[in-house]
């Protein structure tokens, strides 16, 4: 399926539209299965969520049902500064009522390698007691959303262009110890993970991610050596959410 590319003329613009789509996939969501499981990536994202903190979206959303994961994290403690769960939870986890039972970050106190197991046997466990959907035709858990970032390199999750993990295809979740962003250790979703999706949004916005949006998005996208974004083909819908920054060289 064609992925859907929405060109804002603002970032301001972009959030407002987030926030109405992610409200909308909630009610249905809900409405058909009783919750909805959302993965978080970490960076500028929950800037671009802000506006699910305000008025209408903030009451008429039902909290209680969100199921919340992390699409990649950063192997520290959780209250270290560059833990993607601290961040989600200051600037918006903490702001909603979100069951904290409901919220899975990584377990602590582990290798990256023992965190990146522990992490897909809780997916898989939940898989067994139908708490998560599963895909037909992968058998990896499906997700009803993804809320995907990417860098101006065009990695997303920790799938960098030059390592290995990009091309994974048995593992649900793996891990890296030299990342070239710092922290160095995290662990990852997989693209057969990411892909096996209901819906994916790529959100990005400013003007330092344009040269890898033309790349992505541009008429020589099917060229050469693929960035690890072009890799991500749900099995549903696939939107991307793009301001004018982001969209400045195409």
């Amino acid at each position: 399926m064609a992925p859907k590319v929405l060109r804002f003329p603002s970032e301001e613009a972009t959030a407002i539209a987030l926030a109405n789509y992610i409200a909308d996939l909630s009610a249905k969501s809900i409405a058909a299965h009783g919750s909805f499981s959302v993965v978080l990536s970490g960076g500028t994202l929950f800037d671009t969520t802000r506006k699910l903190l305000e008025p209408p979206y903030i009451k008429s959303i039902d909290w209680s049902k969100w199921l919340i994961f992390f699409l990649d994290e950063r192997v520290v403690p959780l209250d270290h500064p560059d833990s993607n769960y601290k961040l989600a939870y200051d600037g918006f986890l903490s702001k909603v009522p979100i069951p904290k039972s409901n919220i899975y970050p990584i377990k602590e106190n582990l290798s990256p390698e023992e965190a990146a197991e522990e992490y897909e046997q809780r997916l898989k466990q939940l898989v067994a007691n139908n708490t998560l959907k599963t895909s037909p035709t992968t058998g990896f858990a499906k997700f009803d959303l993804m809320l995907v970032g990417m860098g101006p390199d065009g990695h997303v999750a920790s799938l960098f262009c030059w390592h290995f993990q990009r091309f994974e295809k048995q593992k649900w979740v793996t891990f890296i110890t030299d990342s070239p962003k710092p922290p160095p250790p995290r662990i990852t979703f997989t693209f057969p993970l990411i892909n096996s999706a209901s819906e994916i949004a790529l959100v990005v916005v400013g003007e330092e991610k344009a040269d890898a949006v033309k790349v992505a998005l541009g008429e020589h996208a099917s060229y050469g050596y693929p960035l690890p974004v072009q890799k991500v083909s749900p099995e549903g819908n696939l939107t991307w959410f793009l301001d004018n920054g982001a969209t400045s060289r195409l």
